[in-house]
Order: structure tokens, then C-alpha cells, then sequence
């Protein structure tokens, strides 16, 4: 069973002695209720470190919506029997106390990428990712950090901060793991009746089509999606939708 830290002196006192090791450290950030697309992460990570953390910490202060974070499924004693099956060797679960002794006063923000797409529909939401990773990047001090490609502007965001601010920490990309029929994974799936689990792989094969954003959103509205966004930036199309009352994103190569 991989070893559960929850305090930050003993987590502190664990990380120095793996580095005074020598060991390389692989980090997977999570929110906890760990799914395949995060396995995938701990698994990529075993192979390329010799000492992998997975943290769980539920950060609030990426929730522009109260409600949401109440629904968001709290799993630690399955996340930690998942973990350790992946080769996980650490799982790091901090407290909000002990993450933001500050009451989140000091943040860290991103004025261009960050105003458009996610950031334009959740405020505040980036500055809670970017705060929390810089945070745990810190504390972690990983050689590598893992993270998946469904959260695409999270990811660009995070390679980017990492430059900004040399952290000296490779942001490795893991492609996004998805269902059978297509649909990402997400823990936010299971929120979905069996009804709408059906019509929801129906996001991704539109984002797919070989046409333009407006026939995209068109074709999704009238299969019964809201449309927040569909976009293309760079070499990727991007979109958000919601269906009932679970907000899905994903994204595919242009």
C-alpha cells in the first residue's frame, strides 16, 4: 500500500529524504476521485521516476460555483487502493489549512492565455489552478510533473508558469484517456444519468467533424448540449457544454 501523508512536516521530512537519495520525484496533482485518465498519469510517471506522488488535496479555491464543489465526489480510501495498484509510492493529502495559511491572499495570476475559453467562463478558476500547483510544485520539488491533455489550456497554462518563474520542473503532457465510445474521462461523469452517459460521447465525435465551429456548436445545440464554447487556438479545438446540469469539456487536434 503506498504511504499516506496528510501533514506538511511529514510530508517535508519524506521528500528530503528521497532527494538526499538521489531519487527522482514524478508528481501527479489531483483532486482525489481517481479515474483511469489519472492512473494513466501514475503510470507514465513509474516509468520515468524512481519515486512517484500523488497528491489529493479538493483545492476550493478553483470553484467559481459553491455547488460544484459540493458535488465533487470525496473517495480517499479508494483513491489510495487505486494509486498503489499504479505504482504510486506516496500519496500526499494535505489539508486547505495547511495549503493556504495565507486564506489564499497571494495567488498566482496569468493575464492573456488564461482570459479566454475556461477562464472567460469560470472566473477566478485559473488563478485557483495555478496558485495550488505553484504550491505543490514547491513543496514536491519533482523532476517531472504529469499532467492530462483534456484540460488543455490548464496544461498550456502550467507549462507556461513553470517557464515564467524557471521552476526547473519538466511539465510532461499525457494524452487525454477516454471511454470506448469516446467520451473523456472525467469525474464529473458519474453525475450523468444513463440517458445522458449515452448522449454524452456525442460531444467529442462533434468536435471532431471536419467542419467549421459554428456548424460544430450548431450540430451539438441541436442534439440537446448548452454550448459555452467551441473554439480553435493553435492546432486545437477546444469546447465546453453542458448537459444535465454537468459541464463536459474536451478537445481534439485540428
Amino acid at each position: 500500500m503506498s504511504e499516506l501523508i496528510q501533514s506538511l512536516e511529514g510530508w517535508v521530512d519524506y521528500r528530503d529524504r528521497v532527494l538526499a537519495s538521489g531519487q527522482p520525484i514524478g508528481l501527479v496533482a489531483t483532486m482525489g476521485a481517481l479515474h483511469e485518465g489519472h492512473l494513466e498519469l501514475i503510470r507514465r510517471a513509474r516509468t520515468e521516476t524512481d519515486c512517484v506522488v500523488v497528491s489529493v488535496f479538493l483545492n476550493p479555491t478553483q470553484f467559481n460555483d459553491p455547488k460544484d464543489l459540493e458535488r465533487y465526489p470525496k473517495t480517499l480510501g479508494v483513491d489510495l487502493s487505486l494509486a498503489t495498484e499504479a505504482g504510486a509510492n506516496v500519496i500526499f493529502a494535505p489539508s486547505r489549512d495547511s495549503l493556504y495559511p495565507d486564506n489564499f491572499s497571494y495567488k498566482v495570476a496569468e493575464t492573456v492565455l488564461s482570459s479566454n475559453l475556461e477562464g472567460e467562463h469560470r472566473p477566478g478558476h485559473f488563478e485557483g489552478v495555478l496558485t495550488v500547483v505553484m504550491k505543490l510544485l514547491n513543496l514536491v520539488r519533482p523532476t517531472r510533473a504529469y499532467f492530462g491533455e483534456k484540460d488543455y489550456q490548464q496544461l498550456k497554462l502550467i507549462e507556461g508558469m513553470a517557464r515564467a518563474f524557471f521552476l526547473g520542473v519538466e511539465i510532461v503532457p499525457v494524452a487525454t484517456v477516454r471511454e470506448a465510445d469516446g467520451l473523456a474521462l472525467s469525474s464529473r461523469n458519474v453525475h450523468l444519468t444513463a440517458e445522458g452517459r449515452k448522449m454524452a460521447p456525442e460531444f467529442h465525435r462533434s468536435l471532431k467533424q471536419t467542419t467549421t465551429i459554428e456548424e460544430v456548436r450548431r450540430d451539438l445545440e441541436d442534439k440537446g448540449f448548452t454550448v459555452e464554447y467551441v473554439e480553435e487556438v493553435g492546432q486545437r479545438r477546444l469546447g465546453a457544454v453542458v448537459l444535465e446540469n454537468v459541464r463536459l469539456i474536451d478537445n481534439v487536434p485540428i
